[in-house]
């Protein structure tokens, strides 16, 4: 029987429900990271005895997809977009905006299927953008891709902001405090490549380099759904 499944215990002198529980939690994670979301904590937060939290959640684990579901309702768009590149450009979109706003999210993004509602329905939407346009096999291929590349990308720009409060340093003052090292090592002519790209390459910004990776899967997921079947 999972979380959702489960039937709630009735309400005591000091109302609870999974609801606020979740509230809760999200907030701890928000403020410190999933390591400061533990039953005690969210129970200290809900001025309620920790054992009153497992008539509601058996494990930590099981808060942690009701935290995901939870955001999830966040990424669910109130309309469906008719058009499913633009369908699947949104969801992504969404997806990485609620990560920035609960930086947790990617470290859990692309773990076991979400069962929740919001998950199902995230689910659903995604698949319903694609439903017609291949075989099954198809769209779960491509639905992959576009998933994998998105968390992939999420939690690279995640870390990046982690470490630039860890140092201390934006990222342009981290490269200018590298610099030095960068240009010596370049100057041995032992990275010919990394030096063109030190040199050439456009630095774009971290919501630009998202937007041009996705558009650039979905342009192959594009080729994909339109192959006649083998």
């Amino acid at each position: 029987m999972t979380v959702w499944d489960r039937p709630e215990p009735p309400n005591r002198p000091v109302p609870l429900d999974r609801e606020r529980i979740v509230a809760a939690a999200v907030a701890l994670a928000d403020e410190g990271g999933l390591e400061a979301v533990s039953v005690r904590k969210v129970a200290a937060r809900l001025n309620a005895g920790p054992m009153r939290l497992y008539g509601y959640i058996s494990t930590k684990q099981e808060l942690f997809d009701l935290m995901v579901d939870e955001v999830q309702g966040e990424i669910l768009p109130r309309e469906q977009p008719g058009d499913w590149r633009e369908a699947l450009l949104v969801l992504a979109h969404r997806t990485r905006q609620a990560a920035l706003r609960h930086e947790w999210l990617a470290d859990l993004l692309g773990s076991r299927p979400a069962l929740g509602p919001n998950g199902l329905a995230l689910t659903e939407a995604t698949l319903a953008a694609l439903d017609g346009l291949a075989d099954i096999d198809t769209v779960m291929r491509a639905v992959e891709t576009v998933s994998a590349y998105s968390a992939g990308a999420i939690r690279r720009e995640i870390a990046n902001l982690r470490a630039e409060r860890a140092t201390g340093l934006s990222k342009r003052e981290w490269q200018r405090a590298s610099g030095p090292h960068v240009t010596r090592m370049l100057a041995t002519g032992r990275f010919p490549a990394l030096a063109k790209a030190v040199h050439d390459a456009t630095d774009v910004d971290a919501e630009t380099s998202f937007a041009t990776g996705l558009d650039w899967i979905l342009d192959t997921v594009a080729t994909k759904l339109t192959q006649p079947p083998a």
